[in-house]
């Protein structure tokens, strides 16, 4: 297994990412913000993507964008091919693609949202916290992002202060890995069914 930075050459798999993206969404049904081929390839060809391959086959993949002037740095996208998932390589993904991420912008704050408990633990343990939304990027380029995601509407609603997806920020000054504890598993099961309660009972009353 191969897990590099991705580049030009991997431009070829860039369909094969977005149906994989696609397909997770529907699974998961929440949290996955669809993304054109072409929108893919811009990542790889600037560097700022992760791709894993076993020999020529997808395998996983993950990628940076940057917000606010380069303030703020997101790794997005994180997917694993289904015939790959259970051997640990989103792990490996997230952890070049924030090594990758911190040497490219290594003033930047590093942020995610996810509804994945799994990436909320990855997220955990390379330090990130869970904060409110006022606390990540403002840039509005950032937010129509989320617009292709199922859950849009509750973002709207709530007029960006919160939605399914938790926010968790990485902040370089706070050496937030030395000084932070590890935040439990359990912990975001119970904020996720919270979350889930709140707004999903309010759609049902709307309905």
């Amino acid at each position: 297994m191969q897990i590099v930075i991705a580049n030009k050459s991997h431009s070829v798999y860039a369909e094969i990412i977005c149906n994989t993206i696609k397909e997770a969404s529907k699974i998961r049904g929440t949290g996955i913000a669809k993304r054109k081929p072409a929108y893919i390839i811009s990542k790889m060809e600037n560097g700022n993507a992760v791709i894993a391959l076993e020999g020529d086959r997808f395998a996983g993949f993950c990628y940076i964008e940057a917000w606010d002037h380069g303030k703020f740095v997101a790794n997005s996208g994180l997917i694993v091919h289904p015939d790959y998932r259970n051997l640990g390589l989103a792990k490996k993904i997230k952890q070049l693609i924030f090594k990758h991420s911190r040497t490219k912008f290594p003033e930047a704050k590093v942020f995610s949202i996810t509804t994945g408990l799994a990436v909320m633990k990855l997220n955990s343990d390379l330090g990130y916290k869970p904060v409110t939304f006022s606390e990540l990027t403002d840039d509005q380029s950032f937010w129509k992002g989320c617009q292709t995601c199922k859950n849009y509407d509750v973002l709207t609603r709530t007029e960006q202060k919160m939605c399914l997806c938790t926010g968790m920020l990485y902040d370089p000054k706070l050496n937030n890995k030395e000084s932070s504890k590890e935040v439990k598993e359990n912990v975001f099961k119970r904020l996720k069914k919270i979350k889930h309660n709140l707004f999903l009972k309010k759609e049902k009353n709307v309905k």
